[in-house]
């Protein structure tokens, strides 16, 4: 693997968090907000089955520049979304939206090893998720005869659910009008995202959306755009081969992550805690898979930081952003 003792001597150095007045934290991503604007800061945490496992060396830098840059790819086919700027490689500066209660899952594959994946509703729920039968006599990894989409809901305490789309409108979740925009929206961003990835030698798998409305009434994209963490990612060159040797496909993810986990002897589902199937050597080999990802797909150089001290600069970034308030 390249760049493997620039990772490991990285160990020590990840971003678990920022200390600042007003900070949220989430999963992974810390907010502020600036009048009507907010400062996305993109941790090195790393989650996985609803826990977080921990940290993984320069994942937020990665996850923020290839979020920046699908955000500016999507321009391209008039999808209005959240993204102003990019004052540091972990910082996103981005309008204030109200998030939608619900994470929009467009699926072109049949996959995943979570209770909330296609695959596990297809050998566990009559091959039913949220509402869509899927077809018969379907092998893992197969795709599927035409994208489908999967809404969760996103409890602040818990596990996400699956629901259909019927049920977003009718327990009042999301007006059927927005609903039905968030729906072409998603759709629309996935085939963009499948024809990108294709041109680099990549198969868009499946991918979550979060959106949410502007202060102008638009239904905008918010959160991230097509990421590692957002998104599943095959080699295509090796899919056809792995398939016929009904193999796991190559991936570029954090998939592998889960299943390196699961490998490790973690029961997906005992509802535990896997943090402790999380080594070290997992996190190395993490950090050159979100980089090597950051490299196929942006078609740029991944430029490490000179400072490995990433919380001073940071601060050094926000309180330059709330003086500008």
């Amino acid at each position: 693997m390249k760049n493997l003792e620039k990772i490991r001597s990285s160990l020590n150095f990840c971003l678990k968090s920022v200390d600042f007045p007003g900070v949220v934290h989430g999963k992974v991503r810390d907010s502020i907000v600036f009048g009507d604007r907010r400062a996305i800061v993109v941790s090195d945490r790393i989650s996985a089955f609803d826990f977080s496992l921990g940290t993984v060396p320069f994942k937020g830098q990665v996850l923020n520049q290839i979020a920046a840059w699908w955000f500016r790819r999507l321009d391209e086919i008039g999808v209005q979304h959240h993204l102003i700027s990019t004052p540091d490689p972990n910082i996103s500066l981005v309008k204030n939206a109200t998030p939608l209660p619900v994470e929009v899952i467009v699926r072109g594959y049949l996959t995943g090893s979570t209770t909330t994946s296609s695959w596990y509703a297809y050998k566990n729920c009559d091959q039913t998720i949220c509402g869509i039968r899927m077809p018969d006599g379907m092998r893992k990894n197969q795709k599927f005869p035409s994208p489908i989409l999967t809404p969760t809901t996103k409890p602040e305490t818990g596990h996400d659910e699956n629901i259909s789309s019927e049920e977003v409108v009718s327990r009042g979740l999301v007006d059927e009008k927005i609903w039905t925009q968030a729906r072409e929206m998603a759709f629309k961003m996935f085939e963009f995202g499948q024809k990108v990835a294709a041109e680099r030698g990549l198969i868009l798998v499946d991918t979550k959306y979060e959106m949410g409305i502007d202060s102008a009434g638009n239904l905008i994209v918010i959160d991230e755009a097509h990421t590692p963490d957002s998104s599943r990612y095959w080699v295509a060159e090796s899919y056809d081969s792995r398939m016929t040797a009904e193999e796991e496909p190559e991936s570029l993810d954090k998939e592998f992550v889960r299943r390196a986990i699961v490998e490790a002897g973690y029961d997906v589902d005992s509802g535990a805690d896997p943090s402790g199937f999380f080594s070290d050597e997992m996190r190395i080999f993490a950090a050159g898979r979100y980089i090597e990802l950051f490299e196929k797909m942006t078609g740029e150089k991944f430029v490490f930081p000179k400072n490995l001290e990433v919380e001073s600069r940071i601060l050094e970034v926000l309180r330059g952003i709330s003086a500008q308030k």
